[in-house]
Parts: structure tokens; C-alpha cells; sequence
């Protein structure tokens, strides 16, 4: 009788290796009685070509959270991993070519040189670490955020929306490896705000760029793939595809527990 040979088992395909990722990262502020316990232990991945909101209460440890991943604050234990690098054991000067080469910003507050033209202001980042922009990639990012008709403006001369958009190109142009956005619409109107969410939204879709954003407003979440929620420290839940009545749901019950 012959024996019937079985098919090998079929493996499925291993996840991606994410962006950015901490391995048990513990931050705490203080000594003794007054010590502060900010994160208690995160572990959490960014896959390339997502956009992933943080959210939760004051207090929780959202922006720490964000500030350690980018390499702007230390740890106190555990690791922060950016495309393979731990910067938990880079020099300050290995840290800062990182942030420069490998990590944009994107601030409620801007950040742009009053005194430069809008081009000027996306451009500084790679003068400042002795770079040549690449025109094609300029000129999409330019053209993707509207500001074609702007370059020669001065922050002064733009609105808020306008402002923001030039710096996300900022951010945009030097191809990092990851965006950290923090309160990026937190300075705007509600109309503007969205406008500046579509482009980033946009940015993951046809740019294939990775985005990171701390953020208080369910609508701004909804704008996400991933929905991160931490409370006291530690993550505490996500949500796929989140919509803002889902997210402000959940934030209630964190508010709440």
C-alpha cells in the first residue's frame, strides 16, 4: 500500500519588523518619596507605513512616551529601537546625526524661522547636516501639501494651516524613517486642523511614511490606522480603524476606571 505524502505546512508570512519600538521602557522622574513612575514597563511596535494616535488622561504618559521613541528624553531602563539601532546606547553626538537623519518632528507650535521663506524653512533641516535636497522628492511633497504658491512667503505671511504644512514638508523632505507628531493641530481652528490631518493622512498613503501623533482629540485620532491608549504609565488597550465616538468612548472609561 503506498502511503499518501502530506502537504509541508503552510508558515504564514512573518509581521514586518517595525519602524521604531520599545522594549520595556521604564521612566521614572525623582528620588525617593517623590519619585514619579511616567512609563512602568511599554512595550509597543510602529509598523512602516502607519499612522498610530496615542492618546489617554493627563498624566498617563503619552508625550514621555513619545519623547523617549525619539530619542529627545532617556529612559531609565530598557530599550528604544529605530530601524535596528538602540538609542538607548548612542553618544549625544550619535543621537543628534539620528534625530537629524532618521527622525522628523511635526509641533503645535511650528517651529519655523520667521525670518525664512517658507522654502527656506523646509530646507534648513538638510543644510544644517550638509545635505542636497532632492528636487523630484521636493517638488512632490511640495505639490502634495498645497504650497506650490507659498515657498516664497514668510511664516508671518501664512496662516496657521499654511504654517504647519510647511513644516510637515519639513519633516517630509529628508525621507525619515519615522514622524513624530505632537499636538499637531492643537494650535489650529477646526477646519485648518483637519485640512493638516488629511495631509497627513496622505503623507502615509502616497508617500509611504511612517506617523507617530500624541494627541487629546478623538476627531484628530480617527484620522489614524491605530489608536494607542495608555493610563498611569502603561498601555491599557488599542483600536483598529478607531472612529471618534469609539475613541472617546474609551478615553471616558480610562477618565473613569
Amino acid at each position: 500500500m503506498t502511503g499518501i505524502a502530506s502537504s509541508p505546512p503552510v508558515r504564514e508570512p512573518s509581521p514586518p519588523a517595525p519602524v521604531v519600538a520599545a522594549v520595556d521602557v521604564v521612566k521614572t522622574y525623582g528620588r525617593g518619596d517623590a519619585v514619579v513612575h511616567a512609563l512602568r514597563g511599554v512595550n509597543i511596535g510602529f509598523a512602516r507605513g502607519g499612522f498610530t494616535a496615542i492618546m489617554g488622561p493627563s498624566g498617563s504618559g503619552k508625550s514621555t512616551l513619545m519623547h523617549c521613541l525619539a530619542g529627545l528624553d532617556t529612559v531609565t531602563s530598557g530599550s528604544v529601537l529605530l530601524g535596528g539601532a538602540d538609542l538607548t546606547r548612542l553618544d549625544d553626538r550619535k543621537l543628534t546625526l539620528m534625530r537629524r537623519e532618521r527622525i522628523g518632528f511635526i509641533f503645535q507650535s511650528f517651529n519655523l524661522v520667521p525670518t525664512l521663506t517658507a522654502r527656506q524653512n523646509i530646507l534648513f533641516p538638510l543644510e544644517l547636516a550638509g545635505r542636497t535636497p532632492e528636487a523630484p522628492w521636493f517638488d512632490r511633497i511640495v505639490d502634495v501639501l498645497g504650497l506650490r504658491e507659498r515657498l516664497d512667503h514668510r511664516p508671518s505671511e501664512l496662516s496657521g494651516g499654511q504654517q504647519q504644512r510647511v513644516a510637515c514638508a519639513r519633516a517630509l523632505l529628508s525621507r525619515p524613517e519615522v514622524i513624530f507628531a505632537d499636538e499637531p493641530t492643537g494650535n489650529l481652528d477646526s477646519v485648518t486642523g483637519r485640512e493638516v490631518l488629511e495631509l497627513l493622512r496622505r503623507s502615509v498613503r502616497d508617500l509611504g511614511q511612517t506617523i507617530v501623533m500624541v494627541t487629546h482629540d478623538p476627531v484628530a485620532a480617527a484620522f489614524a490606522d491605530r489608536v494607542v491608549f495608555l493610563r498611569d504609565g502603561l498601555i491599557v488597550d488599542e483600536q483598529l480603524r478607531p472612529t471618534a465616538d469609539g475613541v472617546l468612548d474609551r478615553l471616558k472609561r480610562l477618565e473613569n476606571a
